[in-house]
Parts: C-alpha cells; structure tokens; sequence
C-alpha cells in the first residue's frame, strides 16, 4: 500500500505508530491489535487497519498464527546483516557526497553536528542526528540510494530509540561525523567512504554490547537502533 493509497487518516495512523516504534513505546513482539489503537489514538478501526497493512508491507509487522498483528522480532543474524547494509549504503552516500555536496550543503552539516555536539543525549539530539544523516544523503544527490536507505531505515527501527542515549556514544559519534565532514570536505570520496563505515561499525558493535547484555527470548533480541 502506497502513500496514495492510504486515506490522510492512514497516514497519520501509520506516522504515530511509527513514531511509537522509534521511541521504543512500540516493541518487537508486541502485538497490534485495531481496537486498542483506535481508542488509544483517538481514530476508527479504519486508518489503524491501512497503518497496519503498510506495517506489514514495510516488513515492520508480520501476522503470527492465533496472535494477529505484530512488531517483527529480529533475530541476532538479521540485526548483523541490517548493519552490514548500512555501512555499505551509508558509506556510499558520504563517497557520493565527497564528490556532489555544494560548499553550502556541507557548511549546513558542519553546522548540524556543531549544534549536536552541544546538546547531549536529550530528544533533540535523536532527531538532530537523524536530520545530519538525511542531510548526508541528500548531498549524495542518488535518488536511487536515498529509496534503499530509507527502506532500511524501517526495518532498523524495530529496534526501538537510539543508543545515542548513552553519553559516551553520543560524543564518540559527534566527533565521528566531523571525521567523515572533514574528508567530504577535502573532496576525499575513498576517506568519507571509509570514515562513515567506520561510523556504523562503531554503532555495531554498541549494538552487540547492547544485545550481548541482553536476556534472550527464543534465540532473538530486541535493542536500541544507534
């Protein structure tokens, strides 16, 4: 189900609920029942169905036989394989933008991970970062790669908020992306690729930390998207 398809009413539905997925109010597991989130969101039976089915065409939400609708639970070999995707797609972005970003798209980013140095792990922050690496890849000006990084970026947010709430990751990851700034700047597309790999892995291997720390439910685990 497209955007189109989707009455403004689904829309919205499907924007809180994801919006509830990426605070972690939302967790794999949890099971999406249309009743419940009608009354809870205030809406009909109607939009929360269309959310749902989009959920389910996002690969965020599958149908459990006798449960119905629920948060996908991602196993430890899927969360790896998320990363390993991300480096390679979001290490190509910052090698495009090496080569395409205008002197005013990367004084704005300079600009953006000045301003998230100087916050800390507050919301604003979360949001922050997720606007410095949105405007990364519309720097990288591949239409192409931006419709399969956000793709991902779906799948990825089952795994609940950021583990940028972590003081000491937050200011590893700021100091990160002025790595990656400095070799966009100097128009070194192989540094900024190799830089912004080295980004993601960093968050990778937070993230085993996180999982490794972790009880486990069937052999999966559930965490906190870096």
């Amino acid at each position: 189900m497209s955007d189109e398809d989707r009455t403004p009413q689904g829309n919205s539905t499907y924007a809180q609920l994801m919006d509830e997925l990426r605070a972690g109010r939302l967790n794999p597991g949890d099971r999406l029942r249309e009743t419940e989130l009608a009354d809870r969101l205030g809406v009909s039976r109607t939009p929360v169905r269309e959310a749902i089915r989009q959920l389910e065409a996002d690969g965020v939400v599958a149908h459990i036989p006798r449960q119905g609708a629920s948060i996908r639970t991602l196993d430890y070999a899927e969360v790896m394989e998320l990363y390993e995707m991300r480096a390679v797609l979001e290490g190509t972005a910052a090698r495009l933008a090496a080569r395409a970003a205008s002197d005013i798209e990367i004084e704005e980013l300079q600009d953006m991970n000045q301003q998230l140095a100087t916050l800390g792990n507050v919301p604003e922050a979360f949001t922050l970062n997720r606007q410095f690496h949105a405007a990364l890849l519309d720097a990288a000006k591949n239409r192409f790669l931006t419709r399969s990084i956000h793709t991902l970026q779906k799948t990825l947010m089952i795994l609940g908020p950021t583990t940028l709430t972590d003081p000491a990751r937050a200011e590893r990851a700021v100091e990160e992306h002025f790595g990656v700034l400095d070799a966009i700047k100097a128009r070194d597309a192989t540094l900024a690729e190799a830089a912004m790999r080295a980004h993601i892995e960093a968050a990778q291997r937070v993230r085993v930390r996180a999982l490794r720390a972790q009880p486990s439910r069937d052999q999966t685990y559930d965490g906190d998207l870096l």
